[in-house]
């Protein structure tokens, strides 16, 4: 029954999109068929739509997530004034959307904004329904060909890229330390503590970890049936486990290091006390505000291990939206995610949170090129990897890190046996 509910939901935009790809509209120039396919497809959902249109959507909690939805749904309200729409945004934490979601598909919202790690489980729990019509546009064109590989599976697109920076780089007042200070742990903690400031970090958390062991060479991945493997215990090669975590302790013994999340470290900055810290693009609001004319951002600073400097990794992600396989409203749910990802909608969201576009023309914009945390981002790519980690990663290493941060284990290797046995597990 509820294929057959869908199929007849879509078959406005489906037959469409055949028609322009058939020759079956008369226009011989294909950007004139596309929008024309789109036209009809858009018709052809208002005439099926009978009375209001429920819809919800949930998307990040933070005030500015929460004010350009608000802004953006208003918009697409507005440009179809024919329809009753009503539509709640619901305030979802990203990090914990897949597992809300999949608590009752059915009753969670008909579209949401997540993580794209989190892909995998939502497909396999058959919870989003795959983009299989266009209305106005192609996100499978108007994206980058890495976002859009990540929203699929098997060939098929199962999201709407949105974002393409769900990573972390370094913010810094370049008031207070210089360009060079900023280059390595070594010389920031230094010239930050001369001068009675702080700088900060979540090394405690197991997201931002990752990148001091994969900055050495030493790997952690999701292999077969969602099991890790991780060799973060290692004993060959040129840089060891241990070396990594005595450099990661050393690192945080220095008074002017501080191990803290990013709503403190954000408040720390604007108190006028920490002078840098590692986050991400949802911060860039606040240090600006810190920071004043000294606000800067650049990639992750190297560290010393073994006498050497190592250029710290990191994570990499993007962020997608999703259509509900439940939804009652399947097209329009659809049409709003499209709405919502297109190329005005992404500008938008770009200008409010500082988080980097996935439109590729968005992306070669003002907006964008003249953001420094942005370019920081950037900047960082070439060591950063895509997230992909079995659930079992993020306790064990969360654990390790809050052991390495207070410095008190007494055998190394055995805190990283112990580590890699519960996160390979």
């Amino acid at each position: 029954m509820r294929k057959r509910l869908l199929s007849l939901l879509l078959v406005g935009a489906m037959s469409a999109t055949m028609l322009a790809g058939c020759g079956g509209n008369s226009n011989t120039s294909g950007k004139k068929t596309e929008k024309k396919a789109g036209e009809d497809a858009v018709t052809t959902l208002i005439k099926n739509t009978k009375g209001p249109v429920d819809l919800t959507l949930w998307c990040s909690e933070t005030e500015a997530y929460q004010k350009v939805m608000k802004e953006r749904v208003d918009a697409f309200e507005k440009q179809y004034p024919k329809v009753k729409f009503n539509i709640t945004i619901g305030a979802e934490s990203e990090a914990n959307c897949k597992d809300d979601v999949l608590k009752d598909v059915e009753a969670a919202a008909d579209v949401f904004v997540f993580p794209d790690d989190q892909l995998d489980g939502l497909v396999q729990a058959g919870a989003l329904q795959s983009v299989d019509a266009t209305y106005t546009y192609d996100p499978a064109k108007a994206n980058t060909k890495e976002t859009v590989e990540a929203a699929s599976r098997d060939g098929k697109m199962y999201a709407y890229p949105m974002t393409a920076s769900n990573g972390y780089f370094l913010y810094y007042n370049k008031n207070v330390l210089s360009d060079e200070d900023v280059k390595s742990w070594d010389t920031m903690l230094k010239k930050a503590g001369e001068q009675g400031k702080t700088v900060g970090m979540e090394v405690s958390g197991a997201w931002f970890l990752y990148g001091f062991f994969s900055g050495a060479g030493l790997e952690m991945k999701k292999g077969d049936e969602d099991k890790n493997t991780c060799n973060w215990n290692s004993t060959d090669g040129k840089y060891k486990g241990v070396d990594v975590a005595k450099a990661i302790t050393e690192i945080c013994k220095n008074k002017a290091m501080v191990n803290c999340v990013n709503e403190d470290a954000q408040a720390f900055a604007l108190d006028g006390k920490m002078v840098a810290d590692v986050n991400g693009t949802w911060a860039s609001g606040a240090f600006k505000k810190a920071y004043g004319d000294g606000y800067a951002a650049t990639k992750l600073p190297t560290f010393t291990v073994n006498g050497d400097q190592v250029q710290q990794g990191s994570f990499a992600g993007y962020k997608f939206v999703g259509v509900n396989a439940y939804s009652k409203n399947t097209g329009w749910a659809m049409l709003l995610s499209e709405f919502l990802t297109n190329e005005e909608s992404q500008s938008a969201i770009a200008q409010a949170t500082g988080e980097g576009p996935s439109n590729t023309k968005v992306a070669e914009s003002d907006v964008v090129t003249k953001e420094p945390a942005i370019k920081a981002l950037g900047e960082q790519a070439p060591y950063a990897d895509l997230q992909r980690v079995g659930e079992s990663y993020w306790e064990p290493a969360a654990t390790l890190g809050q052991s390495l941060v207070e410095g008190t284990y007494k055998d190394p290797q055995k805190l990283l046996d112990d580590a890699v046995a519960g996160i390979t597990q």
